[in-house]
C-alpha cells in the first residue's frame, strides 16, 4: 500500500539534484548584475535620496543588458513626450517564448470557441501574467522606488522561491508616471541639503493635465500614459493580477491592504471578489510570517470596488484581480502616531504596530517588497487556478450575454421588498420562526425576473444620431478597453425599427461584458450610512458616472438575442468623413450651414475664425433646402475664399456643411475670436489642468492665469473672458486652499509669478470690474459663490427653514449626492444653450443649485438649466434628490456690459461629459459675438 508513496519519494530524490544543476546552469549563464548603488549612487530606500525616472529607465537599460530574465519594452509616450518603458521579466526560457504564452493568455482571456478541456490544457501550459506598477501618484513616491529594488531583485537573486516565480510567473513592471518621477525626483533633491529635501510644494501637476486624476481615467482613457497602459492590460498581456502601489497609510498603521469594504460592483463576476480575498489573504500572511506588522485592511480605510475608473478598479470588470496598497514611507523619516484604538487587535488589524518615532524609508521598501513577493507567491502556487478561471470568467459573461439574464440591484430589491403585503410577510416569519424574519414568500422572486427587467443583449448607436462624431469618440473609448464593436455594413432592422448603415453595435456576449454593462447602464449605488440615521459614508470615488449618459450618446438598449450585416471593427472606429453638400443649391450659395449639435464643429468654427471667415449663429430657424434648421444653427456666409477652407474642414474634422440659396434673415450673433483667461494656482489645479486638455483638443487659444495677473487689473485690455473651474474662488478670504498649500519660500524664480491665492478682498473687485465693462466670466462648481459676491440675484437652493425662521445649509444625512449623474431641463433657445436638446444628463458631486430671487428677471439672470421632478437622479446615488425639485443648475445673469455664467455641475468633470461641453463652449463665444442683422452682412 505504501509502495507508490516510497515511489515518488524517490522520485522526488532524484529530481533534487536536477532542479539544482538546473536552477546552477541558469545562473551561470547571467553574468555580474548592477546593484542600485552601483547605478545611482545609493541604495534605493537610502534615507533622503530618490531616483528619477531617467535614472531609472538608464539602470533598467543596463539590467537588461546584463540579464538574460528581463526584457525591457517601450508601450508608449507620455503628455510630456517621454517613452514609456516596461521590463518584462522571467526565466530566460520563458523569454524565449513570450510569444506563445502572451497567445495563451488572450485565448484565455477572451474565452471565445474554447471548450472547457482545452482551456484547462492551455492553462497548463501557460504561465501567470501579473501587473505590479509604480509611481502612479507621484508624490507617493515609494511606488516609483520600490518597484526599481523589485526588478533588481528578480534578474539577481537565486533563492529557491524567486527561481519558482521566474518559472512559474511572467511579471511585468511599470513604471506608471513617468513625467512625475521625473519632477518629483529632481524637485526632492534639488536641495544641497539632505535634511531640507521634501517632496512637497510642487508648482505643478505631476502629470501634465491630471494630475492625480491619472487614477480616474482608466474607463474614459484621456490621457496618452492612460492608453499605452489600457493597451497592455486588456489587448496584449491580459494580466490575471494586477498591482497598484499608493501612499500614504492610515494613521496608526504602516499600510491598507486588500480585501476592501462594501460595497462591491454587481456587474463583475463573483469570482472577481473571492479570488482578490484569496490574493490578499496570502499577502496578511506573509506580512505576520515576516514579523512586518501594521497592515489593516477592508474598514480600516475608505476602499470599495464599487467605482470603475481607477487604475486597479477598471480591471475588475475585465475578470482581473486588482490590488491597491496605501502605504506610509518617505526618504525624509516619518513617524508612525500613536492611535489608541489601532493598538487593538480585529478582524481588519489583526497585527497592530507600536507608536514609532522615526520610520526609515528602506522599511516601506521592504515592505512593499514582501507584497509583490506574496503575489508573485500566490500566482505560483495557484498558477493554472488564476488562469482557468481568467477563461472561466470570460465564459461566464459570453453565455450571460447570450441568454436571457438579470443583475439584481439595491432599488429592484427595494422595490419588491415594497410590494410584499404585510400578510404575507406575517405568515412566511410564522412557517419558518424567528430565523426566517428577514424571508418572503418564494413567489415574489418572479418580480426580480420580470421579462422587462433582463439584461440587454446588445447596444445599437444609430449613425444618423445628431452628433455622430461623439458617439464615436465614445465606441473608441471602449475600443481602448479591449471591448470587441461591430459596424453595420448595411441597413437593418431590429425589433421593428431601421438603423442605417454604419451604425455601432455593441453586444453583450463577450468576455469583458461587465465593462460594457457598466459603461451603458445606470449604476445604482445602494445606501450606505455609517449607522441606521446616521451620516452616509462616502463612496471611494463616483458613485454613479455612466460614460454613455454622460458623452450624451444615443442608443438603444435591446433585450432579445439579434443579428444583421455587422463586422467587427479591427483598431479604432472611424466616422464617415464629412462633406460639403450642395444639392440643395442649383446656383452658386450664399452660404452654408452646419449644425449646433455637433461637438466638433467648435474645431471647425476656431479654424475658420482663424481663416478670417465670417461665422454666425442664427437667432431664428430657417427653412432651406426642405428642410428646418433650428434657431443656433451655424452660417457662414459664402466669399471666394470659403469654399476652400469648408473642403478642407469636412476633411479633417469630420463635419459636415450644406450649401443653401437662401439667405437667412432677421438677428444672428457673429463670432469672433474670444481671448480667454484660464485660472490656475500654483501647485496646479485639477479641474483647470483638465480645462486645458479641453481647449487643447477642440483648438481653443488660450492663457493660463494666476492671482497675481488677476490681481493687477486691467483684465478687459488683455482678455474677453475668464474661466474659473471648481476650487477657483473662496466663499471667503483665509480658508485653506482646497488644492495644497501656499508655495514654498525657496522657489526657483521662474514660479514666482504664480504665487498667490484668489481672494474676495482683492481679486473678485476685478472681477466684478472686468463683467462690468464688457467682459465674460465663467465658473464652475464651487465658483458659482461669485453670485454672492457680486450680489446676483441667485440664492442656495439646497437649505431647509431652520426654527427660527432662517436657513441653514441642508445636512448630508438630509441631502447628499457624491458624484452622480442627474438629468435637467434645458432651454435651448438661449445662445448658452444653443445645440442642446430638451434634457441634458449632468455630473452632479455634491455640487451647487441655486433659485431665482422674486427680481431676477428685472436684474438680468435667467436660468439656462434646472432639475424637474423629484426624482432627477439617473445614476449613482442621490439621497434626498427630491429636495432639488425646481432648482436651477446652470444661470446667466447680465451685469453691467458683462455677463456670469454659473455652472453648478461638473460640466467638464475629467473630460468626461461631452454631453455638456457645448454649454462650456457656447459660454465662451457667446459673450463676445456680436448682434447683428443678417441683411448687412455681404
Amino acid at each position: 500500500m505504501r509502495t507508490p508513496d516510497l515511489t515518488r519519494a524517490r522520485s522526488a530524490a532524484l529530481l533534487v539534484p536536477i532542479l539544482v544543476f538546473g536552477l546552477t546552469l541558469a545562473v551561470a549563464t547571467q553574468g555580474r548584475i548592477t546593484t542600485p548603488k552601483e547605478a545611482l549612487g545609493f541604495n534605493v530606500g537610502d534615507d533622503y535620496f530618490l531616483a528619477s525616472y531617467t535614472q531609472l529607465q538608464a539602470y533598467w537599460g543596463k539590467l537588461a543588458k546584463e540579464s538574460d530574465r528581463m526584457k525591457l519594452v517601450d508601450i508608449g509616450k507620455t503628455a510630456e513626450g517621454r517613452p514609456m518603458v516596461m521590463a518584462i521579466i522571467t526565466s530566460p526560457e520563458n523569454l524565449k517564448k513570450l510569444d506563445r504564452y502572451k497567445e495563451i493568455v488572450r485565448k484565455l482571456a477572451l474565452a471565445e470557441g474554447l471548450t472547457d478541456d482545452e482551456a484547462h490544457k492551455l492553462a497548463a501550459e501557460g504561465k501567470a501574467v501579473i501587473w505590479i506598477d509604480g509611481g502612479l501618484h507621484a508624490t507617493e513616491v515609494l511606488g516609483s522606488q520600490q518597484l526599481i529594488e523589485m526588478v533588481y531583485q528578480m534578474v539577481s537573486r537565486t533563492d529557491p522561491e524567486t527561481m519558482r516565480f521566474l518559472n512559474d510567473v511572467i511579471l511585468l513592471a511599470v513604471p506608471a508616471n513617468p513625467d512625475g518621477q521625473e519632477l518629483v525626483a529632481n524637485w526632492y533633491m534639488r536641495e544641497a541639503d539632505p535634511t531640507k529635501r521634501s517632496t512637497a510644494g510642487l508648482p505643478r501637476l505631476y502629470q501634465k493635465y491630471a494630475g492625480h486624476d491619472n487614477n480616474r481615467d482608466s474607463y474614459m482613457v484621456a490621457m496618452p500614459e492612460t492608453e499605452a497602459m489600457s493597451r497592455i492590460l486588456y489587448q496584449e498581456w491580459f494580466p490575471q493580477i494586477m498591482y497598484n502601489h499608493h501612499q500614504t497609510g492610515p494613521e496608526g498603521t504602516v499600510l491598507f491592504a486588500p480585501p476592501f469594504r462594501d460595497p462591491f460592483n454587481y456587474n463583475f463576476d463573483p469570482l472577481v471578489p473571492i479570488e482578490l480575498d484569496l490574493v490578499a489573504a496570502n499577502m496578511h500572511a506573509r506580512f505576520i510570517g515576516e514579523n512586518k506588522p501594521g497592515a489593516t485592511m477592508r474598514t480600516g480605510a475608505n476602499y470599495s470596488t464599487w467605482w470603475n475608473g481607477g487604475l486597479r478598479t477598471t480591471v475588475y470588470f475585465h475578470n482581473m484581480i486588482g490590488l491597491l496598497t496605501e502605504a506610509i514611507g518617505n526618504p525624509t523619516p516619518v513617524e508612525i502616531p500613536l492611535v489608541l484604538q489601532k493598538q487593538l487587535p480585529s478582524g481588519d488589524l489583526p497585527f497592530p504596530i507600536a507608536p514609532q518615532k522615526v520610520w526609515h524609508f528602506r522599511q516601506s521598501i521592504e515592505y512593499s517588497i514582501t507584497a509583490n513577493r506574496s503575489v508573485l507567491d500566490i500566482a505560483s502556487k495557484h498558477r493554472e487556478d488564476f488562469l482557468y478561471n481568467f477563461y472561466r470568467m470570460g465564459k461566464n459573461s459570453i453565455e450571460r450575454g447570450s441568454r436571457d439574464s438579470w443583475t439584481t440591484h439595491p432599488a429592484l430589491v427595494a422595490a419588491v421588498q415594497a410590494a410584499v403585503p404585510k400578510p404575507d410577510v406575517a405568515a412566511e416569519e410564522g412557517r419558518r420562526g424567528p430565523r426566517g424574519r428577514q424571508s418572503v414568500p418564494a413567489k415574489y422572486f418572479d418580480m426580480l425576473r420580470e421579462p422587462k427587467l433582463r439584461d440587454p443583449r446588445g447596444y445599437i448607436l444609430p449613425s444618423d444620431q445628431p452628433d455622430f462624431l461623439t458617439a464615436t469618440k465614445f465606441v473608441n473609448t471602449l475600443v481602448k478597453t479591449g471591448i470587441t464593436i461591430q459596424r453595420a455594413t448595411a441597413a437593418f432592422q431590429v425589433n421593428g425599427k431601421s438603423y442605417p448603415a454604419g451604425s455601432y453595435v455593441v453586444k453583450t456576449a463577450q468576455s469583458f461584458r461587465p465593462h460594457v454593462l457598466d459603461m451603458f447602464e445606470p449604476q445604482d449605488h445602494p445606501n450606505d450610512f455609517a449607522y441606521p440615521g446616521g451620516p452616509p459614508r462616502p463612496p471611494y470615488d463616483s458613485a454613479g458616472y455612466t460614460l454613455a449618459f454622460q458623452m450624451g450618446v444615443q442608443f438603444d438598449r435591446i433585450l432579445d438575442g439579434f443579428d444583421g450585416p455587422f463586422e467587427k471593427i479591427v483598431g479604432f472606429a472611424k466616422a464617415p468623413a464629412g462633406r460639403v453638400v450642395t444639392d440643395g443649391t442649383k446656383a452658386r450659395p450664399v452660404g452654408f450651414l452646419m449644425s449646433h449639435q455637433v461637438n466638433d464643429g467648435f474645431i471647425a468654427t476656431n479654424k475658420l475664425l482663424a481663416a478670417k471667415e465670417q461665422v454666425l449663429w442664427l437667432k431664428s430657424a430657417l427653412t432651406a433646402n426642405g428642410k428646418t434648421f433650428p434657431a443656433g444653427t451655424v452660417y457662414v456666409p459664402a466669399r471666394p475664399t470659403t469654399r476652400p477652407v469648408l473642403d478642407k474642414l469636412a476633411a479633417e474634422c469630420g463635419v459636415t456643411f450644406e450649401a443653401t440659396g437662401v439667405k437667412p434673415a432677421g438677428e444672428a450673433l457673429m463670432l469672433r475670436p474670444v481671448r480667454i483667461a484660464l485660472w490656475d494656482r500654483y501647485g496646479g489645479s485639477m479641474p483647470s489642468g483638465w480645462t486645458r486638455w479641453l481647449l487643447e483638443q477642440f483648438q481653443f487659444p488660450f492663457e493660463v492665469v494666476y492671482a497675481q495677473t488677476l490681481d493687477a487689473g486691467n483684465l478687459n485690455a488683455k482678455y474677453d473672458v475668464i474661466v474659473f473651474v471648481d476650487g477657483g474662488i473662496p466663499d471667503r478670504d483665509g480658508q485653506r486652499s482646497a488644492y495644497g498649500e501656499q508655495a514654498p519660500a525657496n522657489i526657483p524664480a521662474e514660479f514666482t509669478g504664480w504665487v498667490g491665492n484668489v481672494t474676495v478682498a482683492k481679486t473678485v473687485p476685478q472681477l466684478k470690474k472686468f463683467v462690468e465693462e464688457g467682459g465674460t466670466l465663467i465658473t464652475i462648481g464651487t465658483s458659482t459663490i461669485v453670485a454672492k459676491h457680486f450680489g446676483l440675484a441667485l440664492a442656495d437652493a439646497i437649505v431647509e427653514r431652520s426654527p427660527t425662521g432662517g436657513e441653514k445649509k441642508l445636512p448630508n444625512d438630509k441631502f447628499y449626492i457624491p458624484g452622480s449623474i442627474l438629468q435637467a431641463t434645458v432651454d435651448s433657445t438661449i445662445p448658452l444653450a444653443y445645440g442642446m436638446g430638451d434634457k441634458v444628463d449632468v455630473f452632479f458631486d455634491n455640487s451647487p443649485a441655486f433659485k431665482l430671487l422674486p427680481d431676477a428677471a428685472l436684474r438680468g439672470t435667467r436660468a439656462v438649466a434646472w432639475y424637474s421632478g423629484a426624482e432627477p437622479l439617473r445614476s449613482g446615488w442621490a439621497w434626498g434628490q427630491n429636495y432639488l425639485d425646481g432648482s436651477v443648475a446652470i444661470a446667466e445673469s447680465i451685469l453691467g456690459k458683462g455677463r456670469v455664467v454659473l455652472f453648478g455641475p461638473e460640466v467638464l468633470f475629467r473630460g468626461q461629459p461631452h454631453g455638456t461641453f457645448k454649454l462650456f463652449f457656447n459660454g465662451l463665444y457667446a459673450g463676445a459675438a456680436k448682434p447683428v442683422n443678417l441683411a448687412t452682412i455681404k
